[in-house]
């Protein structure tokens, strides 16, 4: 089995493609005691305190989406201040800090988070991406399994997504190519999991399978160089030179300075 090492996972917003913000609306969450005569819960039934962080932590996600993590931390700071028991802020909080490459303080918010909320499978995936990148694999996969094992939630493309590019990075290839099939099911156009799913069918010699994959890629507005050149190299072994020409026709014609087009150039197929 190769190791984590001879895979390269394509480079699509990274970040944007595997976290989850998790924001969601807080005045459903309010629910009546135990026993009670339930009424329909509705905005106003949020208390001041979470309204104001609710704003605040609304601020501090378009900040963070739009790259200004600076900004995005201050507003998050505002939202724990005036609502310390919101684990959606912690949450978010694990967010800034993993992009800022501080896991510790990272770990440490989703943990919060997750004290505050359990169970909850938004929580339960950034922690398992967050330990992936310290090689912590065995916890990373508990973390993944817990977030999937909810029947309501909504981001299952998203879970088996970052699990199998996970599994990559833990050399656990068969295991790798049945998560990304799975997230393949839920989401067959994103382009993370068609690359990702082509790469490892292409490493173990399963051309006609990278094949349909890739293929797809490149024939959507997603494709870019790193796609085309896995789509060049998958033709060359399927002696389709026509097709292998004019997927390097295009490599060379967009991406004409990018190092896959050089590489092309270069006859570095084995790259």
């Amino acid at each position: 089995m190769k190791g984590a090492e001879s895979f390269k996972i394509g480079s699509w917003l990274l970040y944007a493609c595997l976290l989850i913000v998790g924001l969601t609306g807080c005045a459903s969450k309010y629910a009546t005691p135990s026993g009670s005569s339930a009424e329909i819960v509705t905005a106003s039934d949020e208390p001041e305190a979470r309204k104001r962080a609710r704003i605040r932590l609304e601020l501090a996600v378009g900040y963070f989406q739009r790259g200004q993590t600076t900004i995005a931390l201050d507003e998050l700071k505002q939202s724990l201040a005036a609502d310390p028991g919101y684990g959606e802020a912690y949450s978010m909080r694990g967010l800034i800090y993993m992009r800022l490459n501080d896991f510790r303080v990272a770990e440490d918010s989703f943990k919060k988070a997750l004290a505050l909320q359990p169970q909850d499978p938004n929580i339960l995936h950034n922690l398992g991406w967050l330990v992936c990148q310290e090689a912590r694999y065995p916890e990373a996969q508990q973390f993944f399994t817990q977030a999937l094992s909810n029947s309501q939630y909504g981001e299952r493309a998203k879970t088996f997504r970052a699990q199998g590019l996970c599994q990559m990075r833990a050399g656990q290839t068969a295991e790798a190519e049945l998560s990304l099939l799975k997230s393949y099911e839920f989401d067959a156009g994103h382009p993370m999991t068609a690359y990702n799913l082509s790469t490892l069918l292409f490493q173990r010699g399963d051309y006609g399978r990278a094949r349909f994959y890739i293929r797809r890629l490149n024939n959507s507005e997603l494709a870019n160089a790193e796609s085309l050149w896995l789509g060049v190299k998958v033709e060359r072994r399927l002696e389709n030179q026509e097709a292998m020409h004019q997927l390097a026709d295009q490599l060379l014609k967009r991406f004409p300075q990018s190092r896959e087009a050089i590489a092309y150039q270069r006859e570095a197929f084995n790259e």
